[in-house]
């Protein structure tokens, strides 16, 4: 009973629009006191689990991608991406679908991918004839997308709070990534043919040639960062949490020098703004793991566990009720505390069903990253609509098509067909497996 009303607290909080930390606090408090656990002990678990060199990864690729949205870098991606689908009617679409999942991946961050892909791609679409309704709602269902492309913020935090090897949760999202990637643009397509947009004037072959040349050359710098981070992960160069101080390194010169984007104030700035989401950040990752802690002792999972059994044995229909759990999971709160709290509970779940917790990296990136955009909440919706001036109704329509047509397949193919999950994990780390 108890555990039930910490539940409801929890969900009436984040409903209301109490701040994350605040309700876990609520929640914690009702269910320490409730049951009798000493604030000792649960101060000493939820700083153990924080005491992990893995998690500095965290702050550095929040800083990383600061760097790259003060210093220009995703300008770059974006002019570099549309010379080469410009021309097609659906080219900006395009553009910006493929950018958000490269800047997403580096800053692992939906909100700091929507902040600096949406205002660059906002006035340039709008020009070209998009509907600003639209335009938002293209740019909330990309900006999960550093969810599910490596190197993923996101898939450390699972790894680590799962105990799973940390490149294979980054290897396990790639096909589930470029999918969504593939259907988003597909879905895109389709849905701007009646709209009276202006394409790029085409340009004579030399011309093209030249100024492709050009564009390429200008983006290269940007495109180099995650091909020196995945390259160093995968390459066993680099750890993680290497790699993110690595990206922070290279991208400061790319944006001060190259790009001359970067000042010192931007920098300065970039520091101040990544420290204060650290410090929340790691107020909610403190907050979460002993709410997660307190469940996990009062044998939660297993008691979810038998209550999804004893409605049926059936291991694809649990996975359908699990898949909504997460997906509601992911409409009340961000996606760092998603993970944080359904991993301890679901895993000792999907586990029992013969789930690999490689695949369930997958799964839940992909549940909570449909979640953040799934209307009535929707935390990405909104901010998309902030930051491309649009309204919210305007918006519900075309993101419930990107949704159904292109997040709904991508979830359904990564939950019931593992092998778009396990193959590059089990061909390039076979001893995982075994």
């Amino acid at each position: 009973m108890e555990i039930t009303i910490g539940i409801i607290i929890l969900i009436v909080s984040l409903v209301l629009g109490v701040p994350i930390p605040f309700a876990f606090g609520a929640t914690i408090i009702w269910l320490a006191s409730s049951l009798g656990f000493q604030t000792d002990f649960l101060l000493s678990a939820g700083y153990s689990q924080l005491n992990s060199v893995v998690l500095l990864a965290i702050p550095l690729f929040i800083l990383a991608g600061g760097i790259m949205e003060k210093g220009r870098i995703g300008e770059a991606l974006i002019g570099w991406v549309e010379k080469f689908v410009g021309r097609a009617k659906c080219g900006l679409g395009v553009a910006a679908i493929v950018a958000s999942a490269v800047f997403g991946s580096i800053s692992g961050s939906a909100s700091a991918t929507l902040s600096c892909i949406g205002s660059i791609m906002e006035p340039r679409m709008t020009k070209a004839g998009y509907a600003k309704g639209y335009t938002a709602a293209l740019m909330a269902a990309s900006c999960p997308l550093g969810l599910l492309i490596p190197p993923s913020s996101a898939q450390i935090l699972y790894a680590w709070s799962s105990n799973t090897s940390v490149l294979a949760c980054f290897i396990a999202t790639v096909v589930p990534g470029i999918i969504l990637v593939i259907l988003l643009s597909i879905i895109n397509a389709i849905l701007v043919r009646k709209m009276p947009i202006m394409v790029t004037e085409k340009q004579p072959t030399k011309v093209w040639v030249q100024d492709t040349g050009r564009r390429t050359v200008k983006a290269l710098p940007a495109l180099f960062m995650p091909i020196i981070i995945l390259g160093g992960i995968y390459g066993g160069i680099m750890t993680p949490t290497e790699a993110a101080a690595v990206s922070v390194l290279y991208a400061i010169p790319v944006g001060l020098f190259i790009y001359h984007g970067l000042t010192t104030r931007g920098l300065i700035d970039a520091i101040a703004e990544t420290s204060t989401t650290t410090g929340v950040v790691m107020v909610m990752f403190f907050l979460v793991m002993i709410m997660s802690r307190l469940l996990v002792m009062e044998n939660v999972p297993n008691e979810i566990a038998h209550a999804l059994l004893s409605v049926t044995n059936n291991k694809y229909i649990i996975l359908i009720m699990i898949n909504i759990f997460m997906i509601i999971i992911g409409m009340l709160m961000d996606d760092v505390s998603g993970i944080l709290l359904c991993t301890p509970i679901l895993l000792p779940i999907v586990t029992g069903l013969g789930i690999h917790p490689v695949h369930f990296a997958a799964i839940l990136g992909v549940n909570l990253g449909m979640g953040n955009i799934t209307p009535p909440t929707a935390p990405m919706l909104y901010l998309s609509g902030r930051v491309c001036g649009a309204k919210i109704n305007k918006m519900l329509s075309p993101t419930m098509f990107l949704i159904i047509f292109a997040w709904l397949p991508t979830l359904f193919l990564t939950t019931f067909f593992p092998q778009l999950s396990l193959t590059l994990p089990k061909f390039l780390m076979p001893k995982l497996f075994m």
